[in-house]
């Protein structure tokens, strides 16, 4: 397939994931690592045995070649994406990296096999407004404070791996019958669910392609979603549209979210320090 040359006046950006088996890695890595660099797209792709993670942005064709190139491996033709777009791209270069496993919960769980009930972004908030159902923001702190669901559980974690040790403090599969999870794309609450129903838990629910498919789908006059979803590019949070946020920055000293209000904290000092940062 020839070179793209193009220059497009936006690009998109597209999110997936898939648990599933692969078990060639090694050697599909740098073909597709290849196929980015010929197409101009940039972003990250993660492969694990247990599958394939990534987020990417470049021209329309280019992103839909690419995703031919994903989609025609072996277990992969059925791949669900998550579409936003940017004016420029929101990754400066394109990586392929083979991990042992796509994202860590701390705990060997096999999410190719067992995961929750998947519930369609259309079906959520009749879900979530049930008030038998606890629901868990299965992200980092930071990325909880850009925005949530309303009624949503914040575990205060700076990583996934510390999510097990907050629901066996704070949660009992005896107790608590049903449980709904949720993150950016929906890669942390599948695995999540996986974990939950080897501890006991019972009915536990999780949103098919995570916040994004979420704001994609649901109008915004109907939505459940409070302020911006925070996302791992430069685009820092994205609104309700899926358009960059003009809310959302981040501080590069701790990573955490700010919104206008935070920058105008007097502890705020741009480009170095904000109120979150670890106190000298």
């Amino acid at each position: 397939m020839p070179e793209l040359t193009e220059n497009p006046t936006t690009y998109d950006v597209v999110a997936f994931y898939k648990f599933v088996a692969i078990d060639d890695c090694e050697t599909f890595a740098p073909a597709l690592k290849q196929a980015m660099l010929d197409r101009d797209v940039m972003g990250t792709i993660l492969l694990a045995e247990e599958g394939i993670n990534g987020t990417i942005s470049g021209s329309q064709p280019s992103i839909t070649q690419i995703l031919e190139i994903i989609r025609s491996h072996p277990g992969l033709d059925d791949l669900d994406t998550k579409r936003s777009h940017a004016p420029t791209h929101v990754f400066n270069r394109a990586k392929v990296k083979v991990k042992p496993s796509l994202i860590s919960i701390g705990a060997d769980v096999d999410p190719t096999k067992t995961v929750g009930e998947y519930v369609d972004p259309k079906d959520w908030n009749a879900l979530i407004s049930d008030p038998e159902v606890i629901l868990i923001d299965t992200r980092n702190d930071y990325e909880h404070y850009a925005g949530t669901f309303q009624g949503a559980v914040d575990p205060k974690i700076t990583r996934f791996r510390e999510l097990p040790e907050f629901v066996h403090k704070n949660f009992d599969p005896k107790v608590h019958k049903k449980v709904a999870m949720f993150c950016t794309g929906g890669i942390r609450c599948e695995k999540s669910t996986s974990w939950m129903l080897e501890q006991g838990f019972e009915n536990v629910y999780h949103l098919q392609g995570g916040i994004l498919k979420y704001l994609e789908e649901v109008p915004q006059e109907e939505s459940m979603w409070k302020g911006d979803c925070y996302v791992f590019d430069e685009r820092v949070g994205v609104n309700h549209d899926l358009a960059p946020s003009e809310e959302a920055k981040f501080c590069p000293g701790c990573g955490h979210a700010l919104t206008t209000k935070l920058r105008c904290a007097p502890e705020y000092i741009a480009g170095k320090q904000c109120s979150f940062c670890p106190k000298s």
